[in-house]
């Protein structure tokens, strides 16, 4: 059963993909020999918008028409999984020392960038602290624990920091615990997350010299202050699930990841301080809770199929329908302030604000800081009514809106991800390259350590043409997978097979829509 569960999704896949091609295909491409130039698309833009949308029209036929209902209900239940646990190597490999030594090479490193940004060159350029946050932090994080697996919870510094702070004080007064002990609010749920990534998002998208390096440490520091503070004051398991925003927003984009942990220890489980630990659906142990996994007898690090953990059931807590989509419209709104057309949005506030003149408080700012809200309110929005059309194709039955936006949140993950692919590929492929001469030379001081001081950034090593046929075929791809939970999602809560098909097409609009929408803005810069 799930063997078609998984080739018929790939044939739908295959299917809009080869239609999407045809499209394109006919045409000599004349491209840029360095990305960043101007590139003429080989055919009309429209062409490719009718094509990504009528590829995951095809897509939602194939899945709706071959998908059966018991599939759909059972999909989150039992999946194949290959442990890698089984052999000692990958054991040895995969295990305590190794794991330790990742978090003290990653604490190494979260020293070393405040310390560049704090004592080393003020020129961006040279100073090793604006790359390693926007570019190999914040950029390639979110390709790898996507793809491979949660390497976050693993590495995360504030976490080592605290986990040693611990341990310390435990040596000192072992019958007492550190902090107030106070329990964390469950009504809040992930809000505090939610803010401090919004935060995050108005740094990365309106403050006005964020590449600046000491500023760039001091909000290192400022955010070290307040998460370890939540760590100490409500415990370290229940702000990392709840508050720490990179935690959360990690741990919901590695259920696309081909990896899994799992602890198949039902004692681990019952004394876990983590919230939300919980059994599988398939009652094989719970997944990605890394405080049953380190200290469960029986671990298994598994290999799964792509995308299969965002089918987990359960209703989200609250402010997670929020993160998503929050997150989802922070990148998207990162992309469109690269067009022509929010560049002449930002003339216009300037025109219109001609006595702010202050480096912090002027046009741009005002302009990026109110995109950067309407954008998370205007998908809210959208994303709301089409869960009301949702349930009116049902006639009302079933799941209030509301708890609808919850359900079939996380299949809009993969078209988060596939945005995120397809904005940052080039700039992580072209400026990522920076981290070699800084590695040499961190504080910009004109050392040599590792003879790669001297190293010139390769701009041919892609160019505009490639850049754009990987977001396309990302996009597409992503809205695909997209239709495919959604279905899975749908076959859950409406039992009846024409039900969950006639809630799906609300979805199916939506997704059609966005398709059309991201390709559009990841064209701007590349055609212009």
């Amino acid at each position: 059963m799930f063997r078609l569960r998984v080739l018929l999704p790939a044939l739908a896949l295959g299917a809009g993909l080869l239609f999407l091609a045809l499209a394109a295909g006919g045409a000599a491409p004349v491209y840029a020999h360095g990305f960043g130039e101007r590139y003429d698309l080989p055919l009309p833009l429209s062409y490719f918008a009718v094509g990504g949308a009528a590829a995951v029209i095809l897509s939602f036929a194939v899945i709706g028409f071959f998908v059966r209902a018991e599939a759909q209900a059972g999909a989150a239940a039992g999946y194949p999984r290959f442990n890698l646990f089984r052999y000692a190597p990958a054991r040895a490999l995969l295990g305590g020392p190794t794991l330790w030594l990742l978090r003290l090479v990653a604490l190494f490193l979260f020293f070393l960038v405040i310390a560049t940004g704090l004592f080393g060159s003020a020129r961006p350029a040279d100073n090793l602290t604006p790359t390693f946050v926007w570019i190999i932090w914040w950029v390639g994080m979110g390709f790898v624990v996507s793809l491979l697996g949660n390497c976050w919870a693993v590495i995360n510094p504030w976490k080592t920091l605290f986990t040693l702070a611990e341990a310390l004080y435990h040596r000192v007064w072992p019958e007492w615990e550190p902090g107030p002990g106070w329990d964390y609010p469950a009504r809040l749920g992930v809000w505090p997350a939610v803010f401090l990534f919004l935060a995050f998002a108005w740094v990365e998208n309106a403050l006005p010299d964020n590449a600046a390096p000491a500023l760039l440490a001091w909000l290192i520091i400022a955010y070290s202050i307040l998460t370890l503070g939540g760590m100490y004051l409500f415990g370290k398991q229940q702000w990392l699930r709840h508050g720490e925003a990179f935690s959360v927003i990690y741990g919901f984009l590695t259920r696309f990841s081909i990896t899994e942990v799992r602890a198949v220890d039902p004692a681990a489980c019952r004394e876990c301080a983590a919230p939300g630990c919980m059994e599988s659906a398939d009652g094989a142990g719970c997944i990605d809770c890394y405080e049953c996994f380190e200290y469960a007898e029986n671990q298994e690090f598994n290999l799964r199929p792509p995308a299969i953990g965002l089918n987990a059931g359960g209703a989200t807590i609250p402010g997670m329908t929020a993160l998503v989509l929050l997150t989802l419209a922070t990148v998207t709104f990162d992309g469109f302030s690269d067009t022509p057309e929010w560049a002449a949005t930002l003339g216009f506030f300037l025109t219109q604000t001609p006595g702010l003149t202050s480096p912090y408080f002027n046009g741009l700012v005002i302009a990026n800081t109110l995109g950067l809200v309407a954008f998370p309110l205007a998908f809210a929005a959208l994303y709301g009514g089409f869960a009301v059309l949702m349930r009116r194709m049902v006639g009302g039955r079933g799941p209030a809106a509301e708890q609808l936006m919850g359900a079939f949140v996380f299949s809009l993950v993969p078209i988060a991800l596939a945005y995120h692919f397809a904005h940052y590929l080039g700039f992580l492929l072209i400026q990522g390259q920076l981290i070699i001469p800084l590695a040499s030379d961190p504080f910009g001081a004109g050392w040599n350590l590792f003879g790669g001081a001297g190293y010139l950034v390769n701009i041919t090593i892609t160019n505009a043409r490639f850049v754009w046929f990987f977001a396309l075929i990302t996009i597409v791809t992503g809205h695909i997978i997209a239709v495919y939970l959604a279905h899975l999602r749908a076959g859950a809560i409406y039992r009846d097979r024409g039900q969950a098909l006639r809630s799906q097409l609300p979805m199916l609009a939506l997704m059609v829509l966005y398709t059309v929408v991201s390709l559009w803005i990841i064209s701007r810069p590349i055609t212009e």
